[in-house]
């Protein structure tokens, strides 16, 4: 069986030649280039800081840190000679309470110091600074005992106000002290004589002066109507020793 063959009309004939041509020509010719991409813009180089100079406050230059120097708790004692008043005060005896856990920071270059302790902390009648202060009895450990008791809970309300703190600046011409004592919520402020040495970067500051109780909004301790009784007036005598 024969198939028959159908003639390709002349238009369709053109038409297929020229594409034939068409795909020669394009597979002939070479790939164009593709193009390459803009070159970035060249960056202009990174300027080094310029170094502060003399009085420039800059982030390069160091501040220089200031003196701190530690108070020294043991080689530092705060004294307090409490005497006895009323009409029976030969029946009581006088009192020396001493803190011997004093802390705190003094700044040399600032001339200032911050200290404190707590009241629960201080020693009553110890026999070595009962004789410094003059007093030639020696109370027993049960009045002792009956003595810091009364002045904690019953003068000082320690469970309240347990700490005591002190600022002190030192004026320009090495005059007195000036003194900030918060004590039983209540400060005050004195001029205080001190003598002050400086050896090797220790600091020494020594002096006395007295207090009122009643200055702190402190009722002095007093039984049978104040017959027998703790008089207003403080005595203290101090050393600081601070360290670097």
């Amino acid at each position: 069986m024969t198939a028959t063959m159908k003639k390709i009309p002349s238009y369709r004939s053109a038409a297929l030649r020229w594409l034939a041509c068409a795909l020669l020509l394009a597979g002939c010719a070479p790939m164009s280039e593709p193009t390459p991409p803009a070159a970035a813009p060249a960056r202009a180089p990174a300027t080094a800081p310029t170094p502060a100079g003399p009085g420039t406050t800059g982030s390069s230059s160091a501040s220089t840190p200031a003196t701190q120097l530690r108070v020294d708790p043991q080689r530092s004692l705060i004294a307090i000679t409490v005497r006895r008043g009323g009409a029976f005060a030969r029946f009581g005896h006088d009192h020396v309470v001493a803190v011997r856990t004093l802390e705190g920071q003094v700044l040399p270059d600032q001339q200032r110091a911050d200290l404190h302790f707590r009241l629960d902390r201080m020693t009553v009648d110890e026999a070595e600074l009962r004789a410094i202060a003059g007093l030639t009895t020696q109370p027993d450990a049960d009045a002792i005992d009956g003595t810091r008791h009364n002045m904690l809970f019953k003068v000082l309300d320690a469970e309240h106000f347990p700490e005591v703190q002190l600022h002190a600046e030192r004026p320009a011409g090495n005059g007195p002290l000036r003194v900030s004592i918060t004590l039983h919520g209540v400060t005050r402020q004195l001029q205080l004589p001190a003598a002050i040495s400086e050896h090797n970067g220790i600091m020494t500051v020594s002096g006395s002066t007295t207090l009122k109780q009643t200055d702190f909004g402190l009722v002095p301790y007093a039984i049978m109507a104040g017959a027998l009784a703790v008089q207003d007036q403080l005595e203290l005598r101090f050393t600081i020793t601070a360290t670097p």
